[in-house]
């Protein structure tokens, strides 16, 4: 078994000549910041939501406001998949269709049975429909029985080489510009900015950093149940075939009470299958004033065009309030790389 910690693991991601590309990513969110311009938002057209932005932040960080946030209170709240970065196919997905062929060798009743036929086959419309619970049903068995140190390695592993369908771009490209700059934006006001996601807490937590500039420790996921083994004579947490928790629709106010201990001001979200609803919701129930984002898939021509059947992401966010981002109006670009 490796004996690797997760400290060390950092270490070696951070570390030049070690893993090239996250050393890269991590270099660029870590560096001092580039110096400020007259427009904020670069990538945003001007219009409503660019706007109610930009107020937002001003009203929420001016002394003597009314609105005026404590530096602590600052929260705001991500969603990833889709609203981070690209989710036509779920990356997570990609990541775990290697290890799935393998088990599938092994077992090919695997291949007939979902929702492993669906990963296996890279059907992201299968998992829209079927919910992030399905999701962990997949990753449960392609990363479980083996120490967190070696699944992160395996997914560092994983993002050096990966390159995303459609694009044929490294899955690191696939980060919406517009939310970089948001993300940026807000922390230069004082807001702390935190991965609320569906998805894998430990998969995110590899990346987090140095594509978003977000602490591992500032990420609420989805995730196995472990336990504590000495594992070669080292204490290790190892990864039970179990799911701990989904934190996907009701489940994400749950993780944000778990982790935070308050309720964000912002919640970013987008539509695909309602899983951003209850966090926009409990983030619109703070105390104080807040805003809610919703990104729209509208754009087919350079990302994708889908929506929920039912319009429940949309139609919540114009029951109350909330700002829906067009990708295709509000957005100059959508990916760095199509610039």
């Amino acid at each position: 078994m490796m004996k690797i910690s997760r400290s060390h693991l950092l270490r070696l991601i951070t570390a030049a000549g070690a893993f090239p590309l996250l050393h890269t990513l991590y270099q660029s969110s870590t560096a001092a910041p580039a110096p400020t311009t007259t427009e904020p938002l670069p990538s945003w057209n001007a219009g409503q939501v660019k706007s109610a932005i930009t107020d937002f932040v001003r009203r929420t960080t001016t002394p003597g406001s009314p609105d005026f946030i404590p530096v602590e209170d600052r929260i705001a709240t991500f969603d990833n998949d889709g609203t981070l970065w690209a989710e036509q196919p779920i990356i997570q997905i990609l990541a775990i269709q290697a290890r799935l062929e393998t088990l599938a060798t092994a077992d090919p009743a695997l291949r007939q049975t979902q929702p492993f036929q669906a990963a296996l086959a890279g059907d992201a419309a299968y998992f829209a429909t079927a919910g992030e619970a399905a999701l962990m049903q997949v990753i449960a068995l392609a990363s479980a029985n083996q120490t967190d140190a070696e699944f992160a390695a395996q997914t560092a592993a994983f993002f050096e080489t990966a390159t995303y369908p459609r694009f044929n771009q490294p899955v690191t490209a696939m980060v919406y510009q517009p939310m970089q700059e948001l993300l940026t934006y807000l922390r230069a006001h004082a807001f702390q900015t935190w991965i609320c996601s569906g998805g894998g807490i430990d998969f995110i937590r590899v990346i987090s950093q140095p594509l978003y500039g977000i602490p591992p420790q500032q990420v609420i996921g989805s995730s196995l149940q472990k336990e504590y083994r000495v594992v070669n004579g080292t204490g290790q947490l190892w990864r039970l075939a179990e799911i701990g928790r989904i934190n996907d629709k009701a489940g994400k106010p749950v993780g944000i009470d778990l982790h935070i201990g308050k309720r964000p001001v912002i919640a970013v979200g987008n539509v695909r299958s309602g899983g951003d609803i209850a966090m926009q919701s409990y983030s619109q129930g703070s105390s104080e004033v807040s805003l809610q984002l919703l990104v729209n898939h509208d754009d087919g021509d350079r990302e994708f065009a889908y929506q929920e059947p039912d319009q429940a992401s949309l139609n919540a966010a114009n029951a109350n309030g909330w700002q829906v981002v067009s990708m295709k109006n509000d957005w100059k670009t959508i990916f760095a790389f199509q610039q």
